[in-house]
């Protein structure tokens, strides 16, 4: 039986254990040109020494305007390469390995002027009203996930995470919500993600994992439910993702016209029945900070890797601790052990 130690193997990707990093951005380009820094270095690379297994580096812009705000990273440019590259190889002298999440923020850039979006229909009074994609736009952003992609492989990441969640732009157009359009994108809603994951995966090496990171339900009047998130997710599956990242929400606020409460493992069983639905593997997030919670997930079957989000940004050393907790096995690095 599995657990939080038990390497992961998928593809060419060859996990140590079952801890993900999940992306968490920084906020922290004050250059805003998109190129990780020093504090991104740090970041990443400390929790490299602590013992996760994946790291994967936070929503990165395929696009300038595709940020959530200016001082996001971005990937739209060969000049940007050369950093990630510095922070990828780093990371693989621990032994972790790591990917980078692709996205288009979509109506919920708040820097972009004018931020862009399937259909004319701001996210709240706060934010601006977003100008409508025309279909040739529409495919240019396609094209921009895929040298997105091109330029995170020359940079030497082990795995793509495209950004599907959390009402960005891919959300945005799958969900019915969001999406009035009357061309070809509005008719078949899955269609902006499926010709991205496509794209993606003509630039990718064999063997090289594609994880998604969905929304599996949305906490809005007439939102969609899990069902509807597995049909559109069959098209991405078949279009080239091996792996379903699991969370909720982004179109309103959790806990919102009956939603669960944000508690530790309130989107663990949304994992579980996506695993069951689609036949794929799966990564559940959300408030598994607690060793043993982190465990069950594990040993339970309901998940095949666990993200550990905020409980990581307060401790670099999660996954050491956890081993420490667990019996685990993990090694704590040798210039340490004087601490343990």
């Amino acid at each position: 039986m599995a657990d939080l130690f038990t390497p992961y193997n998928f593809k060419n990707l060859t996990l140590k254990n079952r801890i993900v990093m999940p992306p968490m951005c920084q906020y922290s380009v004050q250059a805003e040109d998109g190129i990780p820094n020093d504090w991104h270095f740090v970041h990443y690379v400390s929790r490299a020494v602590g013992g996760t297994g994946l790291i994967i580096v936070e929503m990165t812009g395929v696009h300038p305007d595709g940020r959530i705000t200016n001082q996001d990273t971005g990937i739209w440019d060969d000049n940007q390469i050369p950093a990630y590259r510095r922070i990828v190889e780093s990371v693989h002298s621990y032994g972790t390995k790591i990917g980078i999440q692709l996205g288009h923020a979509g109506r919920k850039a708040q820097d972009a002027e004018p931020s862009v979006a399937p259909s004319s229909i701001p996210f709240s009074s706060h934010y601006k009203m977003p100008k409508v994609l025309s279909g040739a736009e529409v495919e240019e952003l396609i094209q921009a996930f895929r040298e997105g992609a091109r330029r995170a492989v020359e940079a030497g990441f082990d795995t793509i995470e495209i950004h599907g969640a959390h009402g960005y732009l891919i959300h945005q157009f799958h969900s019915p919500l969001t999406n009035q359009r009357s061309d070809e994108y509005g008719q078949d809603l899955p269609l902006f993600g499926e010709l991205v994951v496509q794209a993606v995966k003509e630039v990718l090496p064999e063997g090289m994992p594609i994880i998604m990171r969905v929304s599996a339900k949305e906490y809005v009047d007439g939102g969609y439910d899990v069902h509807y998130c597995a049909e559109v997710c069959t098209r991405y599956r078949d279009a080239g993702v091996d792996i379903f990242h699991i969370s909720s929400g982004g179109e309103g606020q959790v806990g919102a016209n009956g939603g669960p409460e944000a508690k530790p493992g309130y989107q663990v069983d949304l994992a579980a029945e996506f695993k069951q639905l689609l036949k794929v593997p799966v990564i559940a997030v959300g408030m598994l900070d607690d060793y043993h919670a982190a465990q069950e997930v594990i040993l339970s079957g309901k998940a095949d890797l666990v993200a550990i989000g905020r409980g990581m940004l307060r401790d670099p050393y999660w996954a050491v601790h956890a081993a420490k907790a667990l019996d685990g096995g993990q090694k704590v690095p040798k210039q340490y052990e004087r601490g343990y």
